[in-house]
């Protein structure tokens, strides 16, 4: 399990994008990931073939856990034979049971199927491990343990229709914890009746809509002795994994939607688990409260810059295909200050203060299920109109869920586009470690004494109110005041002849 993000300590398997036998390019997209932070897409750091998947979709590791084995291409030319699946289980040792951890990183590839369509195996050198550490017994698939009479005993247990709960996966158990449920609310559709993850996130999509959703619509219909029997999609890896909506509430999206709740027949309350991303964001707003804030505010009259973008919009919509918002602007300002007030570009740490060559700011992203922040890097290079182009390139990964994992990490600093909200002042939480943040709130026309060569008059101009917040153990008020200035006087300087390429 690769590092998913600053502060992020461990990653759930969603999905399995590749199955043993499947052949893997470097860097092509191996496994889908949920963190506190997103949904992302794992790359594969090896080309070579899927040999063995070490942890089932569902399940939560750490960092750095070992979740996959791939034979790396070449390989297969001076190793030793790889063992037939009939000898498999006799040759290898008796795996450690669920309650005790894996005692070796060093692992077997897997045997591919006996059906699938690859060459017949020959001499393979040991396996690349995808990581280094291994995964406890207790995040590893129960199948793991399938080498010797206890995996084939755990096995058939798993088959006897009558134990609904030992037919039962542990991320499946996890999941009706997370949402506190039981099996006999579920109808499962599995081999034998056995309960699934869509059968769980199907049934709780249900109850949010009051309809029947997916296999638990089907399975509603089935009566009788054939309803547990009867043939149903392949579950597990082969099937599409409903568990993102499990564990995060629905898809990253860039627009928000109130998420329902469901209150049961007579119950007065009821509690609604916390998703990853609401955990992520818990941990970090209470690792935010150890950070002493200051806040500066300051009015921004942006009126020359309503008029260019008015001007320029139309033009940039049909060049660009996207449209031109007031974000580039404020983010091209703050990484011009930021270059002014270095010690804002910067990270706080136990040590000190990490100050920051490069100038990544991140852009906060109110999404269904919470907050996220893509990071856009080298921003002090990016004319407006590629800072706009890489806003709205994220904001496009967000809507299809396609995230990556280094659209995340790495921030020196972060702007909030609350204005569309209509907020009118927003005291923004700094995102740690990062020592600062500025929002920006609605802009509204006021009237304003404007001085002239002939005297002070009253004009209408467009204002915009600015917060930043600042960590007062890295910088004072004073140091605040000078960077919110002068990110007040780039946007205030912009006029007809400001460069948007």
């Amino acid at each position: 399990m690769p590092q998913l993000g600053e502060s992020v300590a461990e990653g759930t398997i969603g999905k399995w994008l590749k199955q043993p036998g499947d052949h893997v390019a470097k860097y092509e997209p191996l496994l889908e990931v949920i963190t506190d932070k997103v949904n992302a897409e794992v790359p594969s750091p090896y080309e070579g073939v899927l040999r063995e998947i070490l942890v089932e979709e569902g399940a939560t590791v750490p960092n750095n856990a070992e979740i996959a084995v791939i034979e790396e291409v070449g390989a297969a030319e001076s190793a030793a034979p790889v063992a037939k699946p009939g000898t498999a289980a006799a040759a290898a040792p008796a795996a450690p049971t669920s309650g005790a951890p894996a005692a070796s990183t060093e692992r077997t590839p897997a045997p591919a199927p006996a059906d699938a369509e690859t060459p017949a195996p020959g001499p393979a050198n040991p396996a690349s491990t995808v990581t280094t550490a291994t995964a406890t017994a207790a995040a590893v698939p129960a199948a793991a343990s399938s080498n010797g009479p206890a995996g084939s005993d755990e096995r058939a247990l798993n088959e006897l229709p009558g134990n609904a709960d030992a037919r039962m996966t542990p991320a499946v158990r996890r999941l009706l914890r997370e949402h506190g449920l039981s099996a006999a609310q579920i109808v499962g559709t599995g081999g034998g009746g056995r309960i699934t993850r869509e059968d769980v996130t199907d049934f709780v999509e249900s109850q949010r809509t009051g309809r029947p959703v997916g296999r638990q619509d089907a399975a509603g219909a089935a009566t009788g002795p054939t309803a547990a029997t009867a043939p149903v999609a392949p579950s597990g890896p082969q099937a599409a994994a409903a568990l993102a909506t499990a564990a995060a509430a629905v898809p990253v999206t860039a627009t928000r939607a109130a998420p329902g709740i469901v209150f049961p027949a007579g119950a007065d309350e009821v509690l609604v688990p916390m998703t990853q991303m609401r955990k992520g964001i818990a941990a970090q707003m209470t690792r935010a409260l150890q950070v002493p804030h200051a806040y500066v505010q300051m009015e921004v009259d942006v009126t020359s810059l309503v008029r260019l973008r008015d001007r320029s919009k139309k033009d940039f919509q049909a060049r660009e295909g996207v449209s031109l918002s007031f974000v580039p602007f404020v983010v091209k300002a703050s990484a011009e200050a930021l270059t002014r007030n270095p010690t804002f570009n910067a990270h706080w740490t136990e040590n000190g203060l990490l100050a920051k060559r490069r100038v990544n700011i991140g852009i906060a992203v109110a999404v269904s299920d919470g907050l996220i922040v893509p990071v856009i890097r080298d921003v002090d290079g990016l004319s407006i109109a590629g800072i706009n182009r890489a806003i709205a390139e994220v904001s496009d990964r967000a809507r299809a869920n396609k995230l990556r994992i280094d659209d995340f990490g790495g921030g020196t600093f972060t702007v909030d586009n609350t204005g569309w909200l209509g907020t009118n002042m927003v005291m923004p939480i700094i995102n740690v470690p990062e020592v600062g943040i500025v929002t920006m709130d609605r802009i509204t026309k006021r009237p304003v004494v404007v001085e002239t060569p002939e005297g002070d008059v009253i004009a209408v101009r467009s204002i915009m109110n600015m917060v930043l917040g600042v960590d007062h153990r890295a910088n004072d008020g004073a140091g605040g005041a000078a960077l919110l200035r002068d990110i007040k006087a780039w946007l205030e300087a912009v006029g007809p002849d400001t460069a948007i390429y």
